[in-house]
């Protein structure tokens, strides 16, 4: 992907638009009154490619094809839906929003199908300009947003009038905000999904200045409220985990997971993995020094290296691994993964 209009493929199996500068964007092609079929484009002095027809001429499945124009892409901004699931047997994981809840709610504010992608964006510094109409809304880590320099808040449908820009400030807890855009943002789908897969490099590359989103047709109707409940933040984050395949190599089983306060989170987290600091959990006598043939992961998989150190793998995690797994957390704290910073501590319980 590059940074002067988003034409690039970046690496691996990542989608290229069929129109440059627009991510997403499709053949517009109309037919006359005999029927023939006429490229609807044309193509500019510096080789931009305009599509000559008013947004009133266009069907509105089509009309808001170009919608919003990334101005700053802050730290990493990504476009996720609910993943691909199913292509693991060929090494693709599921990937997806590291904290689909979020995502989940920001898409039924606005009456989009759950799954419509949308956009990841962590720790702020996202700006986004509007070409046309449109409505969209915030969840996920709760920071302070702008439109137009005007305060606005998350959890409710936002209407932004041709040219507006939105921007995202720094979260104060968590990581990784959301937008939900209302027809979901149209990048073209790899394998079923339009996720970014970080670690296998499918799927459309982090956004870059100068990138234009497509957006779908918008969906028929809206929801019945239309303001969620303020999400709750924990004041500690805790992570239910249940007995993992290999809880037996360890010499005390589960409960090495549980004493303590806690491990804290590295740096070296990311959408593959929070990589934990802490009391090591320790191998028994006989499992000393034995090597394991890689098995398959699933997100929230506690895999623990030789080190001691405690790696739990979240969404963009490998399809196998090489080390014994002592316990797995359960599905509905897989979002913690995605929203706990480096630094801050986790704690395990039986759960």
């Amino acid at each position: 992907m590059t940074g002067t209009g988003g034409t690039g493929t970046g690496s691996g199996a990542r989608a290229a638009p069929s129109v440059p500068g627009v991510r997403g964007a499709h053949d517009v092609r109309e037919a006359d009154g005999v029927g023939e079929v006429h490229d609807a484009r044309e193509v500019d002095d510096i080789g931009e490619v305009h599509d000559t027809r008013k947004v009133d001429d266009v069907p509105e499945a089509r009309a808001t094809h170009a919608v919003l124009e990334v101005l700053d892409p802050g730290v990493q901004t990504l476009v996720q839906d609910l993943g691909r699931p199913g292509w693991a047997h060929v090494g693709v994981g599921r990937s997806g929003a590291a904290d689909g809840a979020a995502l989940r709610l920001a898409n039924r504010l606005i009456a989009n199908p759950e799954g419509a992608a949308g956009l990841e964006v962590l720790m702020g510094g996202l700006r986004l300009r509007t070409r046309v109409p449109v409505t969209v809304a915030l969840a996920g880590a709760p920071g302070p947003a702008w439109v137009d320099g005007v305060r606005v808040g998350p959890h409710a449908p936002l209407e932004l009038p041709r040219g507006a820009v939105l921007r995202l400030g720094p979260p104060v807890r968590g990581l990784r905000t959301y937008v939900a855009v209302r027809g979901g943002v149209d990048v073209p789908p790899v394998l079923g999904s339009r996720a970014t897969d970080v670690l296998g490099g499918i799927g459309p590359s982090p956004l870059a200045a100068g990138d234009v989103l497509a957006v779908g047709p918008p969906p028929v109707g809206w929801p019945v409220v239309d303001v969620a409940a303020v999400r709750l933040w924990p004041d500690r984050w805790v992570l239910p985990v249940v007995p993992g395949p290999h809880v037996d190599w360890f010499a005390d089983g589960l409960d090495a997971l549980l004493a303590g306060e806690g491990y804290v989170v590295t740096p070296a987290s990311n959408r593959v993995a929070l990589r934990l600091d802490g009391a090591p959990v320790t191998r028994t006598d006989e499992r000393d020094g034995v090597e394991l043939a890689s098995q398959g992961l699933v997100a929230g998989a506690v895999q623990v290296p030789p080190d001691g150190a405690p790696v739990v793998f979240g969404v963009d995690h490998p399809v196998t691994g090489g080390y014994p797994v002592v316990g797995v957390v359960r599905s509905s704290a897989l979002g913690v993964l995605g929203q706990v910073r480096p630094g801050e501590r986790v704690r395990f319980v039986r759960g």
